[in-house]
């Protein structure tokens, strides 16, 4: 979708009105007195929205409460978008002009929920009649507070999410490991990003175990994807190093999953999804830090050729793990990825990944699991750019009991806990293959969803996109 900065508003053009109070748009848009009787008393019925057709264009007049707290405002904004959103697209609008009274920081939420909101997935929908494609396609914004770089950022970003969500959306016979490579191969185009793909011999050169492991299944060979940005004008000498999760498909392998479970498992790679969708953001807006990917990619497959548990392999740090169960498999492609980022001496490393069954469990779809070794500073920044995007994070502990249900008797550790606390126990599994700064986050809450959730939509999310982007920038600050 495209954003422009303007700055006059056209008579005949459709525009949305954001107000809190109506003392704010009483006399100063050339509202009838009907019309603002109208608006009265719509907002009598304690409705936000109010849509007024002028014949020669729309006005839809859209109220945002105020709040106490910025991130409260900014995802009321968002929501109004989603909810007023339809009736644009009802009306077969192209363009509209958002017009604020509400402030800069609650409009430009609402313009990223208006985006987010129009995002659709129709590559494999063949029939014209059956699309609904969205009519709209262009924003404009009459704001003399909002810059153009700002509107730059954001349609950046939010092009960064789409792009993260068109890669989770896309179905395993398209995505496989080869073209989830490809999609880190094209993020490079016209950047001064900088990539290496690890092909299977040289994987197996640094005894990467956990991945070629989980490989074994597959008849296509893994990658190892390092994708670095480091500008001149970066602020850190030391690398922040994002670790992306890349299973194309998870069957669970000879710990085969019951059907039910396999249907989303083309979202198993969300986590690579985020960090290329940073990296992209990052490039195009140039931020001035040195920052690393590292995407491990396999699928998880069923053959004759599957690792299988009581199976003990020995991974990139030379740890051995034994294998309890083998749809435990994300785990071991990031334990490789993570002893691998040792090399690079990083400042601070995250990982990502649509882990564990149990963080849904644990917290429902709302947030996002987090544990790590990261200072409390480092949480905290964290925290707060999770409430701003509302990509919310909830830290767990990572006390060392929950080291003990890996325990082995015949290898240094299992790769599988107990029934409890099993997203723990697989941060807690991660941990013995970091010696730095880390922050493990468990998006399978909130990486793919089977309803409609407001601006998130429906299928591939994006999440991570907008919470570590948010991050970066305030270590940036």
């Amino acid at each position: 979708m495209k954003l422009t900065k303007i700055n006059k508003l056209s008579e005949k053009a459709n525009f949305i009105l954001l107000f809190d109070k109506i003392s704010q748009i009483e006399k100063k848009y050339n509202f009838t007195g009907q019309e603002i009787a109208y608006i009265k008393r719509t907002l009598k019925n304690d409705k936000k929205l109010i849509v007024i057709n002028q014949y020669d264009k729309f006005i839809f007049v859209q109220k945002i409460d105020s709040e106490k707290k910025p991130e409260q405002i900014k995802e009321k904004a968002r929501k109004a978008a989603f909810k007023l959103l339809p009736k644009i697209n009802s009306e077969k609008i192209k363009d509209i002009t958002i017009v604020s009274e509400i402030g800069k920081v609650a409009e430009m939420a609402f313009v990223e929920g208006l985006m987010l909101s129009n995002y659709q997935f129709l590559k494999y929908i063949t029939k014209e009649k059956e699309k609904k494609i969205n009519s709209l396609e262009e924003l404009k914004i009459l704001n003399k507070e909002i810059s153009k770089n700002e509107i730059e950022e954001l349609s950046i970003l939010n092009e960064s999410v789409y792009r993260a969500r068109d890669i989770v959306n896309e179905p395993f016979n398209y995505m496989n490991i080869s073209q989830l490579t490809k999609e880190i191969e094209k993020i490079t185009e016209n950047t001064d990003l900088s990539l290496e793909v690890l092909n299977k011999k040289q994987i197996e050169t640094l005894k990467m175990g956990g991945l070629l492991a989980v490989n074994q299944g597959s008849d296509k060979p893994p990658t190892f994807s390092i994708l670095t940005w480091k500008p001149k004008n970066a602020k850190n000498k030391k690398p922040i190093i994002l670790v992306g999760k890349g299973i194309v498909y998870d069957t669970g392998g000879a710990s085969l999953k019951p059907s039910q479970f396999m249907s989303e498992m083309k979202s198993d790679m969300a986590g690579s999804a985020a960090v290329i969708g940073t990296m992209k953001t990052i490039s195009e807006t140039k931020l001035p830090l040195y920052i690393i990917g590292l995407i491990p990619i396999t699928d998880n497959a069923l053959s004759n050729k599957s690792y299988v548990p009581d199976d003990i392999i020995t991974m990139h740090n030379g740890m051995t793990v034994e294998i309890g169960n083998t749809d435990a498999e994300g785990r071991l492609i990031l334990a490789d990825a993570l002893s691998y980022a040792q090399k690079f001496k990083p400042e601070l490393v995250i990982d990502l990944a649509t882990l564990t069954g149990a963080v849904i469990r644990a917290i429902g779809h709302p947030g996002i699991g987090a544990m790590g070794t990261a200072d409390k500073k480092t949480f905290e920044k964290l925290k707060k750019s999770g409430e701003d995007t509302y990509e919310r994070i909830v830290e767990f502990p990572l006390w060392d009991e929950y080291k003990d249900m890996l325990k082995s008797k015949i290898a240094d550790i299992k790769n599988i806990g107990g029934a409890y606390a099993g997203h723990i126990t697989a941060g807690k599994f991660l941990e013995q293959f970091t010696d730095y700064k880390w922050i493990h986050l468990d998006i399978a809450a909130t990486a793919f969803l089977t309803t409609t959730n407001d601006y998130r939509g429906k299928g591939g999310t994006g999440s991570g996109v907008r919470l570590l982007y948010d991050f970066l920038k305030r270590i940036n600050n």
